[in-house]
């Protein structure tokens, strides 16, 4: 049987022991999650029912009830532990609903929600393709997805600093944002928009990376990680490899690349594999579309 990218369970355990400490680990994921949903203010939409997918402790529930007042959110996330920490957001008559589920099988009914946001989650998916159908198939018609991942050179200082090391996986395999494009395109999305930036966090010592991402439960939940302990040998040698990457002033830099995208679901549906509606094939380049 053909090994998985992700261990979902594993990831799933460093999330539930994460989750009472996240928001104060979180720096780079809530400023992610502010831009996100800076990029709502040219849309224009009043939805009546928001998906927060992937939604982690909550943090962008509060915004999106200020934003959109009537709408009802619905926060998801495969970590029962998370959960429990959103479900206190919001106004104790607008606390959100809480459902434990994957991306890529959503508890939800067909067309049931007008807004999908999801924030630095769809990496943690093992299909993205069915992960999109799934976002398409709940949308009602004329719904919207916007969303974060990260792209390939997330963290490549501490990829290439294990590569000296060991031939294991380390790292998250993060997508391409062309590849991210091309798999809403597969899905039927219709005038998908895909762009990115490039962030950097500085540390003075690699064990403060290595403490945010167990912070955040980004533990090494790759499907080709090694089984064993990783001893102070090898530490030791991780760490002399990323000290190549410091810089003239002292600094240790992690690089983040942050892909954003939106797909609108189409007025009408395709009904057939090929046929329906036209769907703006977005290859390489990307186009722009509604709100953009």
């Amino acid at each position: 049987m053909k090994e998985l990218p992700i261990d979902k369970a594993r990831a799933r355990r460093a999330f539930e022991r994460a989750a009472p400490g996240y928001d104060a680990a979180a720096l780079l994921q809530r400023e992610i999650a502010d831009r996100l949903l800076e990029r709502l203010d040219y849309v224009r939409l009043e939805p009546r029912r928001i998906l927060d997918l992937g939604a982690g402790t909550g943090y962008a529930i509060d915004a999106l009830q200020r934003r959109y007042r009537k709408a009802r959110v619905i926060a998801l996330d495969f970590a029962h532990a998370m959960l429990l920490q959103a479900r206190r957001r919001g106004r104790w008559w607008r606390h959100p609903l809480c459902l434990c589920g994957e991306a890529e099988q959503l508890p939800l009914a067909d067309g049931s929600v007008d807004l999908i946001v999801s924030n630095a989650a769809f990496q943690w998916c093992n299909d993205l393709d069915l992960a999109f159908t799934e976002c398409l198939r709940v949308l009602r018609p004329g719904g919207l997805l916007m969303f974060t991942t990260f792209g390939p050179d997330t963290l490549k200082e501490l990829r290439l600093a294990w590569s000296t090391v060991d031939g294991y996986s380390h790292v998250s395999p993060f997508p391409d944002m062309h590849d991210v494009g091309d798999a809403l395109v597969r899905a039927h999305f219709a005038d998908p928009v895909m762009d990115m930036e490039r962030l950097t966090i500085i540390y003075m010592q690699l064990t403060e990376l290595m403490a945010d991402l167990k912070g955040i439960g980004a533990h090494n939940a790759t499907g080709q990680r090694p089984r064993g302990l990783t001893g102070p040998r090898r530490l030791a040698a991780v760490q002399a490899a990323y000290e190549l990457e410091r810089q003239d002033d002292g600094r240790l830099p992690a690089s983040y690349e942050v892909v954003y995208g939106h797909a609108w679901a189409p007025e009408q549906k395709p009904v057939a594999e090929g046929i329906g509606v036209p769907i703006s094939a977005i290859g390489r380049a990307g186009t722009r579309g509604r709100g953009a």
